[in-house]
């Protein structure tokens, strides 16, 4: 592999021009299909083969006016008893006759008729319905619906629309060009070349611009949630950023050593190449291995992101040597550029390289492996510490109660809990269907009072029909929120009273439902994904290392990182432990796709600083130095390219953190602090310590394995053995 990279990398130079065109016509075609055939993104959740979306469907076929997405009006007066008044009866109906005549609303119902005041006649709730799913709503449609009410509140009463209908994607804005900025500054500090920063930059923009154009123009024919562009977008920027700045860095380091700009990229790409392949490989596998947790819209998403990741991967090793074959010896510094090559080592001698053991690198290698049982014990003890709130996790879909402080649906929800309570946010609907009208009007009233003497239920709607009288709905008020742990157990003991009517099928679904649902089934996916790719780490590093304890060791790490992220996030997003700080007002369970997104992300990103760090320990190992020395080397070699690489992901992952969408804002907080913990806790002082401690065992490997398993060569040992018979004059 490292000599076909090799070849690549020298042939990507010679011909630069063409590689760099080609890949501006691949960026500017699919920049004009994502343009002319982008599709619309789902907010919606949907989950096959549970009882909730089995309710939607079975409305869809038999209650079509029923199937679209709701709203939910908030009305307060100014007064108290206002409510009751001619004065006040006129305003509301008002709003009502406004909100019916909506384009796309199949109706809007009087609280008057439905009972939904407050006893002091200051709240009311108007339900609307409209046509189609929230996600077929139109733009004009959702913003005449959140202008319902103008003439009411200017006569000092308060209209608040909300209800799902609401859902809307989270835009990216301004906020998060401030990690990209971030990482900008690193790259130049990292570098000490604005050129060799700016080239690095600009090859991952052009990658990400690349996955991103690609992924809008597949959003026609196929559903992406509204998260699932996001994500992309964060790991396509992150790994864009690394895998060029890892490239680069060898490139330069082999300029230093006096090669020409062609052999110094073809050699940078055949060994720090073979490491990206390896590290973007180990990405991709585990974001598509989402797919076999069986759930539609986490498998989108994991493809989504492994797509930008595969594009990133193939722009470093193809469009980055062009670059550099553009850029020359000015990659370099300026008091570098002109030092004297090859043998003239004064000039490389002159400065701190990659090569000087005096640097912090080797400095900070030498004190962990010397202190390396305290070092070991007091990163086991913090970890486990930090991972202490994880017990406490819960997930759930978020509802509006946490959306950004100022928005429609918030706003809504606030006033709806104010005058209501927070069971009226995630209403439940109870669906009772039957082969004939009078086996459904039977079944109705059993339902209805087994529900009623539900311990959690608030109230019973009075039940709708549909045309034909063979389906009915029955809407359910709990006393707890949508995301309470009451709810949740509320759901389950409904299910299970109403499971044996005889002569009707009843089916709980709503929103609250749906989310419990969804929730539900990725908690149960989670142990079966993660130990997927527990397995996977270990398999796929015992490839690279030819090694039992080293890919035990990694994977054991990584655990902790898990721990540890899940731990600091519980605190900080469910239990409110410093949420100011990331401008969180409103605590709240984790998004229940979270932690499976991060245990997949998570994993190949902690195995790319394995392989960057650990790959040049086993290289000066199997070349003779001790054990100790080798470790020592690998990371005097590879912490000032993995601190950098670090920075840039948390940079990035962080500009999302400012996002006010509550769902990217942990995405982004989880995966920063993730990166932290795996890069400067685990992988650059546990591992060391533990690599130390093991000495030589930690390469053992029995011979019949050895054997057996494929020589991968991430190092380039048949590289330098083919220039060894084939030498290239530098």
């Amino acid at each position: 592999m490292a000599t076909l990279l090799y070849r690549l990398g020298r042939a990507s130079l010679r011909r630069r021009r063409l590689v760099i065109a080609v890949w501006l016509v691949v960026l500017v075609g699919l920049g004009i299909a994502a343009a002319t055939l982008r599709g619309p993104t789902a907010s919606n959740f949907t989950m096959p083969g549970t009882e909730s979306q089995q309710a939607l469907d079975l409305l869809a076929e038999r209650f079509p006016a029923a199937s679209g997405a709701t709203g939910t009006i908030a009305v307060k007066a100014p007064a108290d008893g206002q409510l009751t008044t001619p004065d006040g009866q006129a305003v509301v109906k008002g709003v009502v006759q406004e909100a019916a005549t909506l384009p796309g609303v199949v109706g809007a119902v009087d609280p008057y008729q439905s009972q939904a005041i407050t006893p002091d006649g200051r709240y009311a709730l108007i339900q609307v319905q409209f046509a189609t799913g929230a996600d077929d709503v139109t733009d004009d449609q959702r913003t005449a619906y959140e202008k319902v009410g103008a003439q009411a509140e200017a006569q000092g009463w308060q209209i608040a629309p909300g209800g799902e209908v609401l859902n809307a994607e989270p835009e990216v804005g301004s906020t998060e060009a401030l990690g990209v900025l971030v990482a900008a500054i690193v790259l130049i500090i990292t570098f000490g070349s604005l050129v060799a920063a700016g080239m690095t930059m600009l090859n991952a923009l052009i990658g990400v611009g690349v996955g991103m154009a690609g992924l809008f123009a597949l959003s026609s024919v196929v559903e992406l949630t509204s998260t699932a562009p996001i994500l992309a977008l964060m790991l396509g920027l992150a790994v864009g950023i690394d895998y060029s700045l890892f490239i680069t860095s060898r490139h330069r380091q082999h300029l230093l050593e006096g090669l020409t700009p062609e052999e110094a990229v073809g050699r940078a790409v055949g060994t720090a190449g073979s490491a990206v392949l390896f590290a973007g490989a180990t990405v991709v596998i585990a974001l598509a291995g989402l797919a076999v947790v069986g759930i539609p819209f986490l498998t989108v998403m994991g493809l989504a992101a492994a797509g930008t990741v595969s594009v990133a991967v193939l722009v470093a090793i193809t469009l980055a040597p062009a670059l550099l074959g553009f850029a020359g010896r000015r990659v370099l510094p300026r008091k570098l550029r002109n030092a004297p090559p090859a043998g003239a080592t004064e000039a490389v001698d002159a400065v701190p390289t990659a090569e000087d053991r005096s640097g912090f690198g080797f400095r900070w290698a030498q004190w962990v492996t010397r202190l390396r049982i305290p070092v070991i014990l007091v990163g086991l003890l913090g970890l486990g510490l930090l991972a202490l709130p994880a017990q406490d996790m819960r997930i759930a879909l978020p509802d509006a109660s946490t959306a950004p402080v100022g928005s429609p649906a918030r706003t809504s929800a606030d006033l709806i809990r104010e005058g209501f309570g927070p069971g009226f946010t995630g209403r439940l609907v109870v669906v009772v269907t039957a082969d004939s009208p009078q086996d459904t009007a039977a079944a109705v009233p059993q339902v209805a009072a087994l529900v009623q003497r539900t311990e959690g239920v608030l109230a019973v709607a009075p039940p709708q029909l549909d045309p034909s009288g063979r389906t009915a709905l029955i809407g359910v008020i709990p006393k707890s929120g949508p995301t309470d742990a009451a709810t949740e157990t509320l759901v389950h003991d409904i299910r299970d009273r109403v499971g044996s009517i005889g002569n009707a099928e009843v089916l709980l679904t709503g929103v609250t439902a749906i989310g419990i649902d969804v929730s539900e089934k990725l908690s149960d996916a989670m142990p079966v994904y993660l130990l997927l790719v527990v397995g996977l780490s270990i398999l796929l590093l015992m490839l690279v290392f030819r090694s039992i304890l080293v890919p035990v060791k990694a994977a054991l790490g990584f655990l902790l990182t898990v721990a540890a992220t899940f731990g600091i996030t519980v605190a900080v997003f469910q239990q409110g432990h410093l949420a100011s700080l990331v401008g969180l007002d409103s605590p709240a369970p984790l998004i229940s796709f979270l932690p499976i997104l991060l245990i997949g992300i998570l994993f190949g990103l902690a195995m790319d600083y394995e392989v960057f760090l650990v790959s040049r320990m086993r290289e000066d190992f199997v070349h003779g130095d001790t054990a100790r020395q080798a470790t020592i080397n690998g990371m005097g070699h590879g912490a000032r390219v993995v601190t950098a690489a670090a920075l840039i992901m948390i940079s990035v992952f962080g500009g999302f953190v400012f996002l006010d969408d509550p769902v990217i804002k942990s995405m982004g907080f989880a995966l920063a602090v993730g990166v932290a913990i795996d890069a400067f806790v685990v992988r650059m002082t546990i591992v060391p310590a533990v690599m130390s401690l093991l000495n030589n065992r930690a390469w053992w490997l029995p011979r019949w394995l050895d054997r057996s398993l494929p020589n991968v060569d991430i190092e380039g040992e048949n590289l330098r053995a083919h220039l060894d018979k084939h030498p290239v004059n530098a």
